[in-house]
């Protein structure tokens, strides 16, 4: 097994602002898809090469939540630019860029829909 992690949901309520959320604090484009009855938007990800991808969803039984498992999305070379972006996008940061050590940084947000949700970067 060459990762514990293979893929991950982030559950949505309005599809639309939470995609223009994800799109702007990342600053990058999201790929839509619809199957199935649900709307899903996927995050930036080489999955051909073995990289762990994810994407928001929406749909019957996603129930977007701030308590259960914790998503750290990849806050790049320095998460600060991304985290910085939270607020303005309609988020809330609720634990500002704290060192872990040699492990590196951290940040944790509230998206627009209620999610806790991470970030995570080396610097």
């Amino acid at each position: 097994m060459a990762n514990a992690l293979n893929w991950f949901e982030i559950p949505v309520l309005d599809f639309e602002r939470a995609k223009k959320f994800y799109e702007k604090v990342l600053g990058q484009p999201m790929q839509t898809f619809e199957a199935m009855g649900m709307k899903s938007a996927f995050f930036p990800a080489d999955l051909q090469s073995g990289h762990i991808g994810g994407c928001i969803i929406q749909g019957q039984g996603y129930e977007p939540s701030g308590k259960g498992s914790l998503i750290f999305l990849n806050g790049g070379t320095d998460l600060s630019s991304q985290l910085d972006r939270v607020e303005a996008a309609g988020g809330a940061v609720v634990l500002s860029k704290t060192s872990m050590g040699m492990n590196g940084f951290s940040a944790r947000f509230t998206d627009t829909e209620g999610n806790l949700v991470g970030l995570h970067s080396m610097a």
